[in-house]
């Protein structure tokens, strides 16, 4: 069945306005679509990130299961690791991705993430975020210790508690169906920390092609400081998925949308609006 979902999709990565060296990689071949951030300095964070991505470029080009992506984030994970034992700073990446798997003989996503790297579904005019950061910040909002609103002035909102390579490392993950004419964006924080999620939304919004839609995130992160590196990959799904209706429902193979399924040993969230 995901062999007949015809999609649309441009990736880009760039080394932002402060570093010297891009420690973010990127894959983007079907059914495999993944940012990873690396961490560890110029000499580590690259290799680290780089491990991440070829961990998961033998799945690109042909089916996957879930399976398949627990086996290639254990692979991902083992080799970061020893990437960081070569190295006094040590080194870890984040990962954020969307796979395409069958699930009841549907067209879903698989998506999962590990670390503060994020994907957001985009749908008419609605941005929702799908993951969940693995962030101090964000723990301290879910344990009610942090208001929402005062998380983008809190100094320590970046210090991530997950990553690959890491001591925890544990992936969360949801299985979302997919959705003909929503667009998929995968970002590392280069982005989501340089604009907010309004403006994000308002982008994919009123660029037409992923391409332009892309190359115009990049632009607007650098344009507000481009501190980090910026990386971004944004997916038109053109046919093959479920339909929406015109009043902004679906039908009934998008219930498990609004209650997400954890399959990779994480835990189960619902699906929160950006914004």
């Amino acid at each position: 069945m995901t062999q007949g979902v015809v999609l649309n999709v441009a990736a880009l990565t760039d080394v932002g306005l402060k570093r010297a060296v891009n420690e973010d990689a990127v894959l983007a071949e079907s059914p495999i679509f993944l940012v990873a951030d690396g961490m560890g300095g110029h000499d580590a964070g690259d290799k680290a990130s780089i491990a991440v991505v070829e961990a998961f470029a033998t799945l690109g080009g042909s089916a996957v299961t879930t399976a398949d992506i627990g086996a290639a984030l254990a692979r991902a994970n083992e080799a970061v690791s020893s990437i960081a034992a070569q190295h006094a700073r040590g080194a870890g990446s984040t990962v954020a991705a969307a796979a395409l798997v069958e699930h009841d003989g549907v067209p879903h996503w698989l998506v999962f993430n590990v670390g503060d790297s994020r994907v957001y579904r985009h749908l008419g005019s609605a941005l929702d975020q799908l993951t969940v950061d693995h962030s101090l910040g964000q723990e301290l909002v879910d344990a009610g210790e942090l208001r929402p609103e005062n998380l983008a002035g809190f100094a320590q909102r970046n210090v991530i508690t997950r990553a690959v390579g890491a001591a925890d490392s544990v992936a969360d993950s949801w299985l979302v169906p997919v959705i003909d004419g929503e667009r998929l964006l995968i970002c590392s924080d280069g982005l989501s920390g340089e604009i907010s999620d309004e403006s994000i939304r308002a982008t994919l919004t009123m660029c037409g092609r992923p391409e332009t839609a892309a190359e115009a995130l990049v632009r607007r992160a650098k344009e507000a400081g481009g501190r980090d590196n910026i990386s971004v990959i944004v997916i038109d799904v053109v046919s093959g998925g479920a339909i929406a209706s015109g009043d902004g429902t679906t039908d009934s193979r998008l219930a498990s949308a609004v209650r997400t399924e954890s399959m990779l040993e994480g835990t189960t969230v619902p699906v929160r609006r950006g914004g």
